[in-house]
């Protein structure tokens, strides 16, 4: 039985457990739905069992040694990854814009971070892959047990993921890749390879560009490392069900005829919109992120008059360029708008 259908199982007997709620006390009426599947452990109700085959299924999707569902988004992944692979005093290597969760991490460990400056593209104000080359040169001249690289960044920038695992691989290192923003790399050629089946650890935010809800992730691993038990110092006792049964079908989703079919025609869509706006400049090697500037507007004036005066809301912006997710649930309506006004700039 899947965790979608135990969910929607009612229980054979009368619960005097946690929640307390019971499915049927609402004090949020909007989220009605929401309450009445919400489980606890029971003695007629396992949802653990149903989880546990819902991972299973999942790695046998991804092809991975193992895949964890995340109800903490990415972050936690990323700390269950540095918690697994490094010891107290060990170093890792981060970007220095990394996020702050990839400093944490290392903190929690008691390792010890090593960073480096990514280049920044001076005319879109955007940070630029991490270079191989920068990783072999401190592999080279320091003991590094783990390497974290974000790819691809948040403009979706993409880095050299096999070529990074390689030299990872010769100085006996760890590889983890924040892949938070590629959820949807494994289900299209269309898109940058996904570095789950080539990183020890590869952490993934349904929420972000995969169409799940906030926080739900993935933590996949492919080196024979029980993540559980550093999960187990910090994730609840008390999971969300309802948002474990979404990240199981999210993934079947993803999976699918459909759902593949929806990521090539977002893709399609977008690449059309770009050759029809000529007065606008595209970057970024992914195409679901539709990173923009406009010759003679800064990218804080585009932000301000895509808003103003379009209703349109930016998920970042700089002085030279602004950032627009696409993902999905974009659908053609907010595509056919979004073509029509950069059309006109």
């Amino acid at each position: 039985m899947s965790l979608v259908q135990l969910l929607e199982e009612k229980p054979a007997k009368v619960l005097f457990t946690t929640p307390s709620h019971g499915q049927k006390f609402f004090i949020y009426e909007p989220l009605k739905e929401m309450y009445k599947l919400d489980i606890s452990e029971t003695e007629c109700q396992d949802p653990q069992e149903a989880l546990e085959r819902a991972q299973l299924r999942a790695r046998s999707i991804y092809h991975t040694y193992s895949t964890t569902f995340l109800t903490n988004g990415s972050t936690s992944g990323i700390i269950a990854a540095v918690l697994s692979c490094t010891q107290v005093g060990d170093k890792v290597l981060i970007a220095s814009n990394s996020h702050p969760c990839h400093f944490n991490a290392v903190k929690l460990a008691g390792a010890r971070a090593l960073t480096y400056d990514l280049e920044i593209d001076k005319e879109w104000g955007v940070p630029l892959e991490t270079k191989p080359e920068m990783i072999e040169y401190y592999l080279s001249r320091y003991n590094i047990r783990t390497v974290i690289i974000t790819s691809p960044t948040y403009e979706g920038i993409i880095s050299d993921i096999e070529e990074i695992k390689a030299i990872c691989e010769r100085h006996g290192a760890f590889l983890i890749v924040d892949e938070a923003h590629g959820a949807l790399y494994p289900f299209s050629d269309d898109l940058p390879l996904s570095a789950v089946n080539i990183a020890d650890f590869t952490v993934q935010s349904l929420h972000k560009t995969a169409g799940g809800l906030n926080p739900t992730a993935l933590l996949h691993c492919n080196c024979e490392i029980d993540v559980k038990p550093a999960l187990n110092m910090f994730m609840t006792t008390s999971p969300s069900y309802p948002l474990l049964a979404s990240i199981e079908e999210n993934i079947e989703y993803l999976n699918s005829k459909d759902g593949r079919k929806e990521i090539d025609n977002l893709i399609t869509k977008l690449d059309k919109m770009r050759l029809k706006c000529k007065g606008c400049e595209f970057f970024g090697d992914d195409p679901t992120k539709v990173l923009i500037r406009v010759p003679g507007i800064s990218g804080y004036e585009l932000s301000e008059m895509l808003y103003e005066d379009f209703g349109i809301e930016d998920e970042r912006t700089n002085e030279k360029s602004t950032l627009l997710l696409c993902g999905i649930g974009t659908d053609n309506k907010k595509l056919d708008k979004l073509q029509h006004v950069l059309a006109k700039l």
